[in-house]
């Protein structure tokens, strides 16, 4: 079955050209993480294209997606990218301008907002009940998107959920894109509130849902080994809610590195019993072709 990886990071060397803006790599990681080593990873996983979503360490400046750019550029069949941008400038039409500038190259999806961050230059801390993406000054972000055809990618975790619910509604013609299933932990389970408020969620239909970082959701849950079984009550839920046309599957990788490999991330989709082949189908590749073909 063909596979497109929904979210991966890849970023280079620490350059006077490129310069990183903070250490923030995965677990035990150091050094580099290339478009190349990406691809190899790709190709010994049976992975058919992947999207690069850009990491923090490079700021949120003119110059913060131009890793991912050149990633695209050297691999323009096989990789699509997610940018960062300065949501709060001085003045709020530079953040539309911003957005207008990110996401101009055919093969980048869009831009994320690190919802369960607090916001700065470098995303910080987690907090769950920040609301910093519904800030009045983001409106003009949020209504270009929609015009633009581009999409919010919102990585929130389970108590901000009622917040992305607001957001679906006051801009319905805004693809909102949910990153790792609104990051399950040790503070959620998925037949109880807040993780539950997906079920409302669902009921907005310009919402997607990455299946993403499902490992590091697992350890959390308590057993981070493969398949991954605490993780998969979750994924049945959001299949009955969303259906299997509004979910992606994705990896996170190399963020995923410190808990397991490349394939393992992605391979536990074919042992969950609710999937169904056509379920398993639209998750590995079909949703990702309807939205952004």
């Amino acid at each position: 079955m063909k596979l497109i990886d929904a979210h991966t990071h890849a970023w280079g060397r620490d350059t006077q050209e490129l310069p990183w803006r903070a250490d923030l790599l995965p677990p035990e990681w150091d050094g580099a993480y290339t478009h190349e080593d990406l691809v190899r990873d790709m190709d010994r996983a049976g992975v058919a294209e992947s999207v690069i979503v850009t990491t923090p360490l490079y700021g949120r400046g003119r110059r913060a997606n131009e890793y991912t750019m050149r990633s695209i550029e050297a691999h323009p069949d096989r990789l699509w990218g997610v940018g960062l941008m300065e949501f709060f400038p001085d003045d709020p039409a530079d953040a539309r301008d911003a957005l207008e500038r990110v996401t101009g190259h055919p093969r980048m999806l869009g831009v994320r907002m690190h919802a369960a961050l607090e916001y700065g230059e470098i995303p910080g801390d987690v907090d769950r009940t920040g609301d910093w993406i519904t800030d009045d000054r983001l409106e003009t972000v949020w209504r270009r998107a929609g015009e633009l055809d581009t999409a919010i990618f919102v990585f929130p975790k389970a108590q901000q959920l009622e917040q992305v619910e607001t957001l679906a509604g006051r801009y319905p013609e805004t693809t909102i894109v949910v990153d790792h299933m609104a990051w399950p932990d040790e503070t959620t389970a998925p037949d109880e509130e807040p993780w539950t408020t997906f079920e409302s969620v669902a009921e907005h239909d310009n919402v997607f849902v990455k299946v993403s970082s499902v490992p590091r959701s697992a350890e959390a849950a308590g057993d981070s080994r493969w398949p991954y079984e605490p993780v998969h009550d979750y994924v049945t839920n959001l299949l009955e809610w969303f259906g299997p046309e509004r979910l992606m599957l994705g990896s996170d990788y190399p963020w995923m590195d410190d808990w397991t490999d490349y394939e393992s991330c992605l391979s536990w989709i074919e042992t969950v019993e609710t999937l169904s082949r056509r379920d398993r189908a639209y998750l590995s590749h079909r949703t990702f072709e309807d939205l952004h073909g």
